[in-house]
């Protein structure tokens, strides 16, 4: 079967099988990609693990780059369950900065799963690929909620954006090797120290 071009978006799925089958296509990748870095990982392979025919892989995935980004998007969507510990004398920037190691850990636990979430997300082109759109908006809405700012203003929006593009660059240094782990948790601690200091304050 011919490869579907990447410019077209995938189907969303509607009913309980479709969704179904559409998690265990997410859940396949997500594994193979544990034992094999992304231009290993096979969209055949992909679908034979999640039961699926080839044909319903690509009409929810047209493509590797859409696969991963949805991966990423359904791994941010399993870390907004993070809850952390809210008391009012925690500063909103630490309270964010905690949240976001903790995220950190847990998408680096698998490394090459990491790179490809990442590598995939970051050579997407939002046209093509609607769910970096979501990505971005989940990221935002993780990092909100935990600052308990329920309005936030353009100003924290932009600000939250450009720590995204940061912890995205950090987490990929270190997972090529060119920092270490506690290198990278103080990397992302002083981006957020310099890019949260004007953020809108805890709502009421």
């Amino acid at each position: 079967m011919p490869r579907i071009g990447v410019a077209r978006d995938g189907a969303e799925p509607t009913s309980a099988e479709q969704r179904d089958r559409h998690e265990r296509i997410l859940d396949a990748a997500a594994h193979l990609a544990t034992e094999y870095d992304l231009p290993r990982v096979q969209m055949t392979e992909v679908a034979k693990r999640a039961g699926v025919a080839i044909g319903t892989l690509y009409r929810y995935f047209p493509s590797k780059t859409h696969l991963f980004a949805g991966v990423m998007l359904d791994r941010l969507e399993r870390f907004g369950g993070y809850t952390p510990v809210r008391t009012r004398d925690v500063p909103v920037q630490d309270a964010i900065c905690d949240a976001l190691i903790a995220m950190t850990r847990r998408l680096v636990e698998y490394p090459s799963l990491a790179l490809a979430m990442l590598q995939s997300n970051s050579a997407a082109v939002a046209s093509a690929v609607p769910d970096t759109v979501k990505i971005e908006a989940q990221f935002q809405k993780i990092l909100l909620s935990t600052a308990g700012i329920a309005e936030p203003t353009e100003q924290d929006k932009d600000l939250l954006r450009l720590l995204s593009m940061l912890w995205y660059g950090v987490i990929i240094s270190y997972l090529n090797g060119r920092s270490t782990a506690a290198e990278a948790e103080t990397d992302i601690r002083r981006s957020c120290d310099l890019l949260l200091v004007e953020l809108s304050p805890r709502s009421a």
